[in-house]
């Protein structure tokens, strides 16, 4: 497979399911930096590792907090030319949605992931779907600039 480098003015993405075990939030993030390294976002760089601890944390949150029994877990990654950001959103089955989930990024005794997610992260949120929720975040880096330009 030939690897699809970004240009400034594109919009490429990836979507997958994953089973919503630990292993299937392990198997996502790995091929999500197989995806950033054939956009041209090479393993180990700054975006890259910023990317996958992002993904890390929202898959295990999906997996720990949205599971809902035969439901899977759905990974979305857009690489946007035009602003030059990644977004990574994570879909999970779980309809109740936190209501505190933003406020609990600050809080000492929880939330240390969403912490994680804050500091790495441009911006991140949550919105409701169809079924469930998606957790959001953009991840802009000197990685995405220079591939863009």
């Amino acid at each position: 497979m030939k690897a699809q480098i970004a240009t400034p003015d594109q919009e490429l993405s990836f979507v997958q399911l994953f089973s919503a075990t630990p292993r299937g939030a392990r198997l996502a993030r790995r091929l999500a930096l197989h995806q950033l390294d054939e956009w041209g976002i090479p393993h180990g760089t700054e975006t890259s590792d910023a990317v996958a601890s992002v993904i890390a944390e929202l898959a295990a949150n999906a997996v720990t907090h949205g599971h809902v029994p035969g439901r899977d877990f759905e990974l979305r990654l857009v690489l946007d030319g035009v602003r030059q950001r990644l977004r990574v959103e994570v879909s999970d089955a779980r309809a109740d949605r936190d209501p505190a989930l933003r406020r609990r990024a600050d809080d000492a005794e929880g939330g240390r992931g969403l912490q994680l997610v804050d500091a790495l992260a441009e911006d991140w949120g949550v919105r409701d779907r169809g079924v469930g929720k998606t957790v959001w975040a953009e991840v802009k880096g000197p990685d995405v600039q220079h591939q863009l330009t």
